[in-house]
């Protein structure tokens, strides 16, 4: 079968790497540990996900093959997301879409899926008539991969993005969607030819976006 990217959808929650369905970093109010897993709520997730949705639309996107999802993306106006008026570089305009997250499976690590999805989330926006979009960026790459939520600074810089509030650990970086409206490229075939094996076994998520 081929690979698809479509909205992610509440009934996708459970099946998202492990651990990711439940987490509630962004979702949480009230300062935590910047660990994937710091805080989790299947319930709280659901109901984010559920109110998004409802007042405002698609919050994310999913790369699949068969029934295995291969990554996904999450996505919203930062109002949607109390953490990130925890950060230093908080964001100014609670209305501006934040990429607040992107998980791969680890097989699917540096092959481009990230920066797929990535633009796929892109280009929703952009077709959505939003101006531009925000994202947290760490600096120092975690001992641990699956540690972050936080997407690296070099992978958003790659792909367009500028630093729009300095911070020394976690910069809040921005990208202008104007520019983007006439893409033409199509991101399923290009998700189709990425070098990813057939299918993909269960494991855990993997988190640091540089070289995704």
């Amino acid at each position: 079968m081929a690979r698809r990217l479509r909205a992610l959808s509440a009934g996708d929650l459970a099946r998202l790497p492990a651990g990711c369905g439940a987490c509630a970093f962004w979702e949480s109010g009230g300062e935590l540990e910047r660990r994937c897993g710091s805080a989790c709520d299947e319930a709280l997730v659901a109901a984010w996900h559920t109110r998004v949705n409802d007042e405002w639309g698609t919050c994310g996107l999913i790369a699949y093959e068969d029934d295995e999802v291969l990554g996904f993306i999450k996505y919203a106006p930062s109002g949607y997301f109390p953490q990130a008026f925890t950060f230093a570089s908080a964001p100014r305009d609670p209305r501006v879409p934040l990429i607040a997250c992107i998980r791969i499976s680890p097989d699917a690590r540096h092959r481009g899926l990230g920066s797929v999805l990535l633009k796929g989330a892109l280009r929703d926006l952009a077709g959505r008539g939003e101006r531009q979009v925000e994202a947290f960026g760490v600096v120092q790459k975690p001992t641990v991969l699956d540690d972050s939520p936080l997407l690296g600074v070099d992978f958003l810089v790659r792909n367009g993005f500028t630093v729009s509030r300095a911070d020394a650990v976690h910069p809040l970086l921005k990208l202008d969607l104007k520019a983007l409206v006439m893409w033409t490229e199509n991101l399923e075939a290009v998700l189709d030819s990425l070098r990813l094996p057939a299918r993909l076994p269960k494991r855990a998520p993997a988190s640091w976006m540089n070289g995704g």
